[in-house]
């Protein structure tokens, strides 16, 4: 049976959710499984788990869309600025981090600081444009993207056609994957990875913030089979596109990933009450954290394994459970720090209170 949500009433069901998709984004990024599971000298255990969990960045902007609808759609570019500047000052701070830290400590001990970052620095200034999408690291893209796709529906709300948000970000959307994974085919190209930018984020957080302005809902039951039917166009896209050499496992999204990620979104709706657990809700506030701070430590892990000069299974529990813990004890090291996290998400834009506040549908 579906349960109600009330208006004031927590969906913890979400937070459980970002949890999980918390933690296969760190195992896609972990590159787990790509020494072994081999079939036809590829890795496809890798390529099936790696793809397994592209749910979890749509199911971010979704919920995103949906918990910023109430003051988006009432005060669209005050509620834009006050949501999106924390988070650029965020990823402007740890921009900055990436760019500083070294990544490969077997360079920095062999040739210096300088020549470990020259080439990182001139990896990045191969595609300037691309890189000033993305940050001083690859995973900082998000921020952006969403921070983008905020504004983009705060524009048409501000100019009251709403009704146009998602047939625009539809479009925008199929642009993305025609110049993306698509493009193997098509020979389209754009002058950043269409990953980047509102390309795939617009329709996600749309669609989030639709379904609070519209009070969408389906049964528990049609939201699994919708996500399992985009779950399964999601593979077989990518199955298709393997074809024409664009390989399993680098599809950020494809049409499939869209629906997938709308299923289990109204699946977390219909079950507004699953993961009602304090655990979930404090573990909630993590995500963004441990999202940022991840990769780097993903990274250092890396070269942790080469120093031990680990393999295989014992690399990949080494990366994957050093990541998990080393990125929460990161996480509370630096919330004791002037970059706090927590801190950063407080910053407010000062602004005189609005006479008019559009709020009709």
């Amino acid at each position: 049976m579906q349960q109600v949500i009330k208006k004031s009433e927590k969906i913890t069901s979400f937070e459980l959710a970002r949890v999980i998709a918390l933690v296969a984004i760190i195992s896609i990024h972990c590159q787990l499984f790509m020494d072994y599971g081999y079939i036809d000298e590829e890795p496809w255990l890798n390529f099936i788990t790696n793809q397994a969990a592209r749910f979890a960045v749509p199911l971010f902007f979704l919920i995103a869309g949906y918990l910023i609808y109430p003051k988006l759609n009432a005060t669209p570019y005050t509620a834009a600025k006050n949501y999106c500047i924390p988070l650029m000052v965020i990823w402007l701070i740890w921009s900055v981090i990436h760019l500083v830290l070294p990544f490969n400590l077997s360079v920095v001990a062999e040739h210096g600081y300088l020549a470990e970052r020259q080439g990182y620095w001139q990896y990045l200034m191969q595609a300037p444009l691309n890189s000033l999408f993305e940050g001083g690291l690859v995973h900082l893209w998000f921020i952006p993207s969403l921070a983008m796709a905020v504004f983009m529906i705060a524009w048409f709300v501000d100019n009251k056609c709403r009704k146009l948000i998602i047939p625009f970000a539809a479009i925008i959307y199929v642009y993305g994957l025609i110049a993306g994974s698509y493009g193997v085919i098509t020979e389209v190209e754009t002058p950043i990875f269409t990953r980047n930018g509102p390309f795939f984020s617009f329709l996600m957080v749309a669609i989030g913030f639709e379904a609070r302005r519209n009070d969408w809902s389906i049964s528990a039951t049609a939201a699994l089979l919708l996500a399992g039917v985009g779950m399964l166009l999601h593979f077989a896209e990518a199955y298709y596109l393997h074809g024409f050499d664009q390989l399993f496992n680098l599809n950020d999204f494809l049409l499939g990933t869209a629906i997938w990620g709308a299923g289990l979104f109204f699946f977390l709706l219909a079950k507004p009450q699953l993961g009602r657990h304090p655990i979930w809700q404090k573990l909630g506030q993590w995500v963004l954290p441990i999202y940022v701070v991840h990769l780097l430590v993903v990274i250092y892990m890396n070269n942790l394994v080469g120093i031990l000069r680990l393999q295989s299974v014992s690399a990949d529990l080494v990366i994957f459970f050093g990541t998990l813990i080393g990125s929460v004890i990161l996480m509370f090291i630096i919330e004791k720090s002037p970059i706090s996290f927590a801190k950063l998400r407080r910053l407010k834009l000062k602004t005189q209170p609005a006479e008019n506040c559009p709020s009709a549908k």
